[in-house]
């Protein structure tokens, strides 16, 4: 076995499928794409009517779930050219305030330190305990608190999480930088010019659409043992086809810990040559949640 626990056998074949692609990438953001055109002009045509919200929650979706594209393209999977990939986990993440510097050094110690307490950065804030903790989590604003507050100290030249590296810190200030630079520039003309257009199209849709994200990022690893066994401490989720698009795949979670340099077209495969292992999984994100709520309502 190899540093990952991976048997020699494995390993040679999901290196075989890890073959980044210039043009399934590009399909798959375009589809992405199209997805998103077609919401804003679906928002356009109801923007005085009664389907408003619903428009918007189809728009927000769209938008939040540009997250998937942002990291497939921080692991440089989502395309072969490696420019391609900064080119859109950057402006992905700029619609998702997301700054791609810190994202990567953030994601990249999470798979290194998975389920680990004291390491992995996602649980430097502790998963959900409590119903009203777990229906809090679901509304979004304690991700978009953080990620502000995370911009804005990092712009004010504070980028000291300890899985920032010091040669990283000076990228991750000057990206945080930048990207308040566009938010307060949006923010002016809008003011100045008085268009709704940035609330109308992407702020409000966004904040809608948060909450679908982050029940979908919950099943990841929500109650998942803390082992060094990426196929045990990962949760693949069972899901239709549209939801494996919309989320490039990563609904085959334990297959892209287990073996990371998988594109996100090879994880099907990759979710099969590792299926004969113990592996940590739900039926479908609804059963995930019914599971979590009856837990907590249990233990009420």
């Amino acid at each position: 076995m190899d540093a990952a626990g991976l048997t020699t056998s494995e390993h040679t074949a999901l290196k075989a499928l890890s073959r980044p692609s210039d043009r399934r990438g590009l399909l798959q953001l375009g589809g992405h794409l199209l997805l998103l055109g077609g919401t804003t002009a679906l928002l356009a045509l109801t923007a005085h009517g009664p389907w408003l919200a619903p428009s918007s929650l189809l728009q927000g979706i769209a938008i939040v779930f540009l997250f998937c594209a942002a990291h497939e393209a921080i692991h440089r999977t989502a395309f072969r050219t490696r420019a391609l990939n900064d080119a859109v986990a950057w402006i992905a993440g700029l619609a998702i305030l997301l700054p791609p510097a810190y994202f990567r050094a953030f994601h990249l110690a999470h798979h290194r330190h998975t389920q680990d307490p004291e390491r992995d950065p996602e649980l430097a804030e502790p998963r959900p305990e409590s119903l009203g903790a777990y229906l809090w989590h679901l509304t979004g604003f304690a991700y978009w608190r953080g990620q502000i507050a995370a911009l804005l100290r990092h712009a004010g030249g504070r980028a000291e999480e300890p899985f920032v590296t010091p040669r990283e810190r000076a990228k991750v200030v000057r990206e945080a930088r930048l990207f308040l630079a566009i938010y307060l520039g949006i923010a002016g003309l809008s003011l100045w010019s008085g268009s709704n257009l940035a609330l109308t199209f992407w702020v409000l849709p966004a904040l809608l659409g948060q909450p679908f994200l982050r029940a979908y990022l919950l099943a990841e690893h929500t109650g998942c043992p803390e082992s060094r066994d990426m196929m045990l401490n990962s949760r693949t989720t069972e899901s239709n086809a549209a939801l494996r698009w919309l989320a490039w795949n990563m609904p085959f979670h334990g297959a892209h810990h287990a073996y990371p340099a998988l594109p996100f077209f090879a994880l099907p495969a990759g979710h099969e040559i590792l299926s004969a292992r113990p592996w940590t999984q739900a039926p479908g994100y609804l059963s995930f949640h019914r599971q979590v709520v009856a837990g907590y309502l249990t233990r009420r």
